[in-house]
């Protein structure tokens, strides 16, 4: 298999295809426009179908609909489109809805630096939405990733009726590599209803996943974003129905955290210093461990792919003999609270943070931050 020189954002479109896409609503926004581009060339001419879209609201509105009609449907956005998709998001939740939103994360608050790379949207693809609610959120950090992990997100979505968030940022989204493209990408079908069933929202498993009817198939289905039973029927007022419905919708994903759970470490298997990254930020960081280890330097890096549902319990067990937990982040520090939960003391979680211009974070910064701690 011969590899090909992709940058990453056509990558994450490739991947997207390779998984069965045949929905893409999206609008122009700096830096993911790559993506939008090459499924309005790729898109027709598979069959499928592309709309640029009055905005980003109506690119998730679209995409629901496709995906209720029974095609795989994709969007991607940065950070202030994702914002404007978040109610719409809640809604796929409470209906669930399978897509993939693909977040390619620039610098902000407000328009920021747009063409610079930034990672302030971590808490936003975990609590962006209202009410109680959880979402798969992959985290690639490289071309390769991209692709592949946007077609496990497909994956994962249907799989389990629910909306996956694929996080990448303006580096990763725009660098270019070696990229291979394997085989068996595409994502399966939904679990699909047999003829006289009737319960597309509700299972006897408080963390089943029910069958998704399409729009033609026959079925008598309402799709409401209200509280609502296992036909669907709208019960706005029953604290039981409320109860029942949303901790399953929540249960699905977070039960199934040790099958989602994805991590690339590289290091000692007891290190002094374990240092967490994800996105760009990462790739600095495993350069500086490569150089910490040729020192003697016990040093690991902590990449979660699946970034959400959090490996907590793998994080506590890798922090155990620690005596210190760099966290390593494009912003003023996101995910160091998501660590700082989970770890015991006297170990120590500190920050590397740096924002503006697009800069990178260097291996030498990461390698200083590390001397301070040990």
């Amino acid at each position: 298999m011969k590899p090909r020189f992709m940058q990453g954002n056509e990558a994450c479109a490739e991947g997207a295809i390779l998984a069965g896409c045949k929905f893409f609503a999206g609008y122009p926004i700096t830096p993911q426009s790559e993506i939008m581009r090459y499924m309005a060339e790729k898109l027709p001419k598979l069959g499928g179908v592309y709309i640029q879209a009055e905005d980003e609201i109506a690119a998730i509105c679209s995409v629901i609909g496709a995906s209720w009609a029974g095609a795989k449907a994709m969007t991607a956005t940065s950070g202030p489109g994702f914002s404007l998709m978040q109610e719409a998001l809640s809604y796929a939740v409470m209906t669930e809805t399978p897509l993939v939103v693909v977040d390619v994360q620039r610098l902000g608050p407000s328009t920021g630096q747009a063409t610079k790379c930034g990672q302030g949207d971590i808490m936003q693809s975990r609590w962006g939405r209202h009410g109680d609610q959880t979402l798969v959120v992959l985290a690639p950090y490289s071309p390769q990733e991209m692709l592949e992990l946007t077609a496990r997100a497909f994956s994962i979505a249907c799989k389990l009726r629910t909306p996956v968030i694929v996080l990448s940022d303006e580096t990763v989204a725009h660098m270019r590599e070696e990229v291979y493209i394997p085989e068996g990408l595409e994502a399966p079908e939904p679990p699909r209803p047999k003829p006289g069933e009737a319960e597309f929202f509700g299972s006897r498993e408080p963390a089943g996943v029910p069958p998704m009817p399409r729009v033609g198939d026959g079925f008598n289905v309402m799709v409401t974003g209200s509280t609502h039973d296992s036909r669907g029927y709208r019960k706005t007022a029953d604290p039981q129905v409320h109860r029942r419905l949303v901790t399953r919708i929540v249960a699905k994903i977070e039960s199934r955290e040790p099958e989602l759970r994805d991590i690339d470490y590289y290091g000692v298997e007891s290190p002094e210093l374990l240092l967490v990254a994800v996105g760009s930020a990462a790739r600095s960081v495993k350069e500086a461990v490569r150089r910490l280890l040729s020192r003697g330097v016990r040093a690991a890096l902590f990449r979660p792919r699946t970034l959400f549902p959090f490996p907590a319990s793998t994080l506590s067990q890798l922090a155990e003999e620690a005596k210190a937990v760099l966290v390593v982040e494009l912003n003023l520090g996101q995910l160091i609270e998501e660590v700082r939960k989970h770890i015991k003391p006297p170990c120590r979680v500190e920050g590397l943070n740096k924002i503006g211009g697009g800069e990178p974070i260097a291996p030498s910064e990461v390698e200083k931050a590390a001397a301070r701690l040990l």
